[in-house]
This record gives structure tokens, C-alpha cells and sequence, in this order.
């Protein structure tokens, strides 16, 4: 039925025949289901549909870890006519993206991934360009304070922001998934532009909206179908809306470019624009030819900063609260840690260390939310032997990084949310290999630190301040774990909060009111934080 989906958009009969007919002329022409010799091994896949069949298109990821129970560690399936190679289990997806960097480093360029980036900015590019951006990028959040004290100033006082607006609404349901966004995007540009944004910034909203609905609409089954099949794009409404979203943000950041650089002082740089901006003047004053510092990779690199700093943390710490919800014990764990360490005050970085519980209770979250199933799909950059096969190169790589955060060799319970994986028997914080929500090698995320620091803010700021609760009539039991499947993360997507605040004594302020989220089982709908 997902499949159907797309192909309703198309406009009319005619052209959906002559659709039907261009795929099969695809399959005759491009698409062959015998195998290289000694390629991994998988499952026979059919014509032009690959091994569609098999799939759960909402949830491929499932599907894939199911697949890899049958063929092992290392295997082939077809998405259609594209065949693509799946790493699963901690030690294999290691072994290629760590061991093997050089090989498996290379982004695969999807059509849709083509069309948002042309190969400019970081996530979507490969070749010296990308080397490029990275090392700049990389150099640059470190020197504006990206995992040091500089920036976690700023965090902090988006932490205070924060609990203002959750405090405002004294009873009444309110909408917390912009806010989280708001809260997180409004970090990166303090490091992007030098300058935070209110939350009721017309510019902030925007872009935050028009992300939400760009990652809800890529992982839709028309926009992956033309990923397979590309020359359907002129019919599918879902990419137009794609591609209508990333216009106005580069138009956006354009605007807010093209201000910076009208005050830019080179003496005194504000963030990370300004110092791309004395990059690209090096360059011209210098007559440098052929530079890598030019205006479109500017912006598609503040962009993908953007897109790749925002959403997945906001996911995971709305995760973070409703496991608390979820499980009242853990939270009273870690709130009285809470309380023993910090007391009243503000709490800062340098508290983790203090704190075993409560990071232990944040990295399980990370690792049991699984909010990025598969990771952005690489590429081998040359014909590579590996784990007794061979795989061509220029071949898809998925690394099923869901197989590594739920590896029943690495995890205890892997399926059960237990903060003791990452506690020894003395209760102290332990890391765990195996802990890779943010990949590993050449492509690893670049804003590792600055996310686990703001996880680490945010969530003990809530919890210091807020009890997270389910709403009457609904048990701790009823509350849904299922995630809402919206494309790049698995969300919970939630239209409401309230709150009680509880810790420490000295808040005053006190409302009530329920948390509405997205999921599909009985007491899904209502939350209540306390």
C-alpha cells in the first residue's frame, strides 16, 4: 500500500502507464539479479521491484535486522533496481567504517540527496570539496567554543529560555516538539551567526517548520521511489515541497549571509559565517583559483549544520522525557542524584562526572530511542575485500546502526530500557564500545560534543525543575513506546506539554496539563508532567 501511495500522485492514467513503462525499460536495460562472484550473500530479488517485497517500507530497518539473522552480518538486497550492501552487528559496522575508513568512507549521492546539495556543504558531498568543508568546519566550531566552556554559556542560557516557556503556559496544552527544535536551532546559530534567536523569531519558526516537514516527507515512499527511480520526480507533489523548503532556506541564509558580511570585522569574528567569510576574501584578494570557499558552499554547509544539530537532539531529549514518564523509578533515581550533587544551582558540565546515574540514564536513552535506525548511507570508494567478499566500488553501503545500539552480543537486554548497561556494580558511569548513536570513522557527526553537552544540560535542567508524569487515568504501563516513523529520526512527535514543578523548593509556580503525542497504543495520547 506504501508503494501505491506514490504512484497516486501521478496525474493521470496516461501518464501512469507510461510510467509502468519506463520502469520496465529501466529493469531491461540496467537492473540484473544474478550476482557478482563472491559478493554477500541475500535474498534472491525479483524484477524491478528488487527485494521491495520483503520490505517494510515504513520500517526497513526492522525488515533489514531480520534479514541479517538469515544472511549474516554482511549482505546484499535491492531497493528496486539499486543494490545495496547492509553492515549489521557492532564488530562488523566497526570493522568497515573504522578499520576500513579509506573504503567505506564516501557518501552515496542519492537523487534526492543531489538535488538538496549539487555536492556542496558536508553531509551530501564527497572528494576534496568535502575534505575541505570538514576540516574547516571541524577547526572553526572548535575555536567558537563547540564542547568547551564558550559554548556552554550559551547552552545554559538557552536552557533558561527554555524553562521560561515551559513555565508560561500554566495548565494549558502547548506544543513542545517546536520548541525542543527552537531550543536546539537556536544553539547552533549562536555558533553559526554569532547571535541566538527568540523563539518568536519569524525566521527561526520558519526554518524549524520547513525542517520538520522536509524530514517527515523524505521518508515518505514517493520521495524514496524516486530515489530508485528519478525520472518520476516532475509528478511526485512530496519532493516539490522538498525542494520549495530548501529554496527558502538557502534564500534565508542568504539574507542573513549577505547582513554579516555588510558588518563583518576580521579583527573581531563572530561565528562561523564571518570566519568562512574571511576565507572566501583570503582567497580573492589572493587570486586563489578554483576555491572550495565560495558562497554555495557556504550555504549549504550552514545548512546541513542546521538540519544535522537540530532535530536529532530535540528527538532525543522528547524521548529522554517520555522514558521518564514511562518509568518513575529511574526518574526518582535521577532526580535525587539530582538533588544530592546539585542542589538548586544551575547545572554545568563539569556535574557529569558527578552524576553516574543521570549520564547513564542519557546515554541509555540514546541508545534505546534509536532515533537514527540506518545510518545516511555510504559509499565504497574503491573495490574493497571485506569479511571474505567483494564489493564493488561505488557500491550503496547501509550501516544498520539500530543492529549496533541492539546488539544482543554487546547488550545485556538490548530491547529493554536499563540504564545499568552503562553502570558497573559500584554504580559508576562505564562506556561501552558499542555506543555509536553519532556512526564512527570518516563520516562520523561532526557535532558529537556539542550534542552530548546539550543533552547533558537540557535534560538535567528539566529534570531538576519538572516531574514528568502520565495524565489521569492513564498508567505508566499504558504509555506507547512506538515510534512515530517520520523519515531521517524516529520521533514522538508531541503536540502538548504541561507542568508541576517540583525541584527544587524554591519554584513556585505550579500548573498541570497533559502531553499529546503521536504513537499508536492505548494511553498514547496523553502525558502530564507534574
Amino acid at each position: 500500500m506504501a508503494l501505491m501511495e506514490a504512484f497516486l500522485q501521478v496525474s493521470s492514467t496516461g501518464t501512469l502507464i507510461c510510467c509502468l513503462l519506463l520502469l520496465l525499460a529501466v529493469y531491461l536495460l540496467f537492473f540484473r539479479s544474478q550476482r557478482d562472484e563472491n559478493e554477500p550473500p541475500g535474498p534472491k530479488p525479483l524484477p524491478l521491484l528488487g527485494n521491495l517485497p520483503m520490505l517494510d517500507v515504513n520500517k526497513p530497518y526492522l525488515s533489514l535486522c531480520e534479514m541479517a539473522k538469515q544472511f549474516g552480518p554482511v549482505f546484499t538486497v535491492y531497493f528496486g533496481p539499486k543494490k545495496v550492501v547492509v553492515l549489521a552487528g557492532y564488530k562488523t559496522v566497526r570493522e568497515a567504517l573504522v578499520n576500513h575508513a579509506d573504503e567505506f568512507g564516501d557518501r552515496e549521492i542519492s537523487p534526492l540527496f543531489h538535488d538538496l546539495s549539487k555536492g556542496h556543504g558536508i553531509i551530501f558531498a564527497n572528494g576534496e570539496s568535502w575534505r575541505e568543508m570538514r576540516r574547516f568546519a571541524l577547526t572553526n566550531l572548535r575555536d567558537f567554543g563547540m564542547g568547551k566552556k564558550k559554548i556552554e554559556e550559551k547552552i545554559i542560557e538557552e536552557t533558561c529560555h527554555l524553562l521560561e516557556e515551559f513555565e508560561k503556559f500554566g495548565g494549558k496544552p502547548f506544543e513542545t516538539t517546536r520548541l525542543m527544535n527552537y531550543a536546539a536551532s537556536s544553539v547552533i546559530c549562536s555558533i553559526v551567526y554569532g547571535r541566538r534567536f527568540e523563539y518568536t523569531d519569524p525566521q527561526l519558526r520558519s526554518m524549524v517548520d520547513r525542517a520538520n516537514e522536509s524530514v517527515r516527507l523524505s521518508g515518505t515512499a514517493s520521495v524514496q521511489l524516486y530515489n530508485m527511480f528519478p525520472f518520476l520526480g516532475p509528478w511526485l507533489k512530496n519532493l516539490k515541497l522538498i525542494m520549495n523548503n530548501l529554496a527558502l532556506d538557502i534564500k534565508e541564509i542568504s539574507e542573513v549571509v549577505s547582513s554579516l558580511h555588510q558588518t563583518l570585522n576580521s579583527q573581531d569574528l563572530r561565528g562561523f559565517v564571518d570566519s568562512f567569510l574571511v576565507r572566501m576574501q583570503n582567497a580573492e584578494e589572493s587570486g586563489e583559483k578554483n576555491s572550495l570557499f565560495h558562497k554555495q558552499n557556504l550555504i549549504l554547509t550552514v545548512a546541513n549544520l542546521f538540519v544535522a544539530g537540530t532535530d536529532t537532539t530535540s528527538t532525543t531529549l522528547r524521548w529522554g522525557l517520555l522514558l521518564m514518564a514511562k518509568y518513575p523509578h529511574i526518574q526518582d533515581g535521577v532526580q535525587e542524584e539530582i538533588d544530592q550533587v546539585i542542589g538548586g544551582r544551575q547545572p554545568v558540565s563539569e556535574d557529569r562526572k558527578n552524576l553516574p546515574y543521570t549520564d547513564a540514564v542519557i546515554h541509555e536513552t540514546q541508545r534505546f530511542a534509536n532515533i537514527a535506525p540506518i545510518s545516511i548511507p555510504h559509499m565504497t570508494s574503491c573495490d574493497v575485500h571485506f569479511n571474505g567478499y567483494f564489493i564493488k566500488k561505488g557500491t550503496c553501503v547501509f550501516p544498520l546502526l539500530m543492529s549496533v545500539l541492539w546488539d544482543e552480543d554487546e547488550w545485556e537486554t538490548p530491547q529493554n530500557f536499563k540504564p545499568q548497561h552503562f553502570l558497573d556494580n559500584q554504580g559508576r558511569f562505564v562506556k561501552r564500545d558499542a555506543f555509536m548513536p553519532f556512526s564512527a570513522g570518516r563520516r562520523a557527526c561532526l557535532g558529537e560534543s556539542l550534542a552530548r553537552m546539550e543533552l547533558f544540560l537540557f535534560f538535567t535542567s528539566l529534570l531538576q525543575r519538572f516531574r514528568f508524569t502520565p495524565p489521569p487515568g492513564v498508567s505508566e504501563d499504558e504509555l506507547d513506546l512506538t515510534p512515530a516513523d517520520t523519515g531521517i529520526v524516529l520521533e514522538k512527535v508531541w503536540s502538548g506539554w504541561g507542568s508541576t514543578c517540583s525541584s527544587p523548593p524554591s519554584f513556585s509556580v505550579s500548573t498541570s496539563t497533559e502531553l499529546i503525542y503521536q504513537s499508536t497504543g492505548k494511553g498514547s495520547g496523553l502525558i502530564n508532567i507534574t
